[in-house]
């Protein structure tokens, strides 16, 4: 997953946990964030997670282990407390109800003692560090919006998770599709209460309004399928098999959020049904994800960096 020896530099008992901060401040920022550390690893990672899917339906079999479950447990329970805060009627704008800030703040007063319960105790030094990722992962509480850098915030958050050794290179297709697969069902289920605002969205270009890998990750288990991209966006496949695919799931939310031809609102799902091999979307989405996520400043701007996603240079990095 990560550079052995550096991991178990990074990760030895000695190691100084901080509260992550910002570093990403002006777009002049952008060149240090990608020669650094935490760049390098974000991008090994998610490629490791999608070929860790490969060819794979959500039910078929692999390894889940028990802290794969907590985490999907913990992420049971903040959607379980929707049900507590109700949309606000006096809220009636089209985007953004005010009680997604009261379902916000119970999340981010409760997060410290979340991970408490989910982690042993070798770990909970490391809490300071890992809760700001979890709370930014869910959307911003002031603008009411979500996007795919909340998304990036919860998939650095399970990088962290690896590094200081609570999940390990065997948890990875659990982490993609019983772990990332929770936390999606659990925004969207935010974004269809709240209405959220779409965070930095493209519009009509943009790939998805709010959220990116579960077509990176849902393309990947198409990888050896029957199934072609060409039939990804029919409705008849979505039924039968959308509990199976991230892909299909991604496409079906957008088909119960929009109305209209899919070819006008999601212009690039569209075009990507013409493409003839799952490889290659997949491939394709690989690159466009840094391009359009990692590499775009409004949408690094707010992540965070601390001792396990550093913003230092990459010894790997060469200019």
């Amino acid at each position: 997953m990560h550079n052995k020896n550096s991991d178990q530099a990074e990760t030895s008992p000695d190691i100084e946990y901080k509260t992550p901060y910002r570093a990403i401040l002006e777009p002049r920022d952008m060149a240090k964030w990608q020669r650094s550390s935490a760049y390098n690893e974000i991008v090994s990672f998610i490629e490791q997670l999608s070929q860790s899917v490969k060819g794979k339906r959500i039910s078929s079999q692999y390894k889940v282990s028990t802290n794969a479950q907590g985490i999907s447990q913990l992420l049971e329970e903040a959607k379980q407390w929707i049900d507590e805060f109700p949309p606000d009627a006096s809220s009636a704008s089209r985007f953004g109800n005010n009680s997604f800030r009261r379902w916000h703040e119970k999340l981010s007063k409760q997060i410290p003692e979340l991970l408490r319960k989910l982690l042993p105790l070798q770990f909970h030094d490391a809490i300071c560090e890992l809760a700001p990722y979890l709370v930014e992962a869910f959307g911003n509480a002031s603008r009411i919006d979500y996007g795919s850098g909340h998304e990036l915030s919860f998939l650095v958050w399970l990088l962290c998770l690896c590094k200081i050794g609570f999940l390990e290179p065997s948890d990875s297709t659990a982490m993609v599709l019983v772990v990332f697969k929770k936390y999606i069902d659990l925004c969207r289920q935010l974004q269809r209460t709240y209405k959220l605002e779409p965070a930095g969205s493209h519009g009509v270009w943009g790939l998805d309004d709010y959220q990116f890998l579960p077509f990176y990750f849902g393309s990947a288990q198409f990888i050896g399928s029957e199934i072609t991209p060409a039939e990804s966006i029919s409705p008849r496949l979505i039924s039968s098999q959308g509990d199976e695919y991230l892909y299909l799931q991604g496409i079906r939310f957008i088909m119960e959020m929009k109305s209209g031809p899919f070819f006008e609102h999601s212009r690039q799902l569209y075009d990507i049904s013409g493409v003839t091999k799952w490889e290659k979307v997949n491939q394709g989405l690989g690159k466009m994800y840094k391009a359009e996520v990692l590499g775009k400043f409004p949408v690094v701007q707010h992540l965070l960096f601390g001792s396990l996603a550093s913003i230092s240079s990459s010894p790997a990095y060469k200019s």
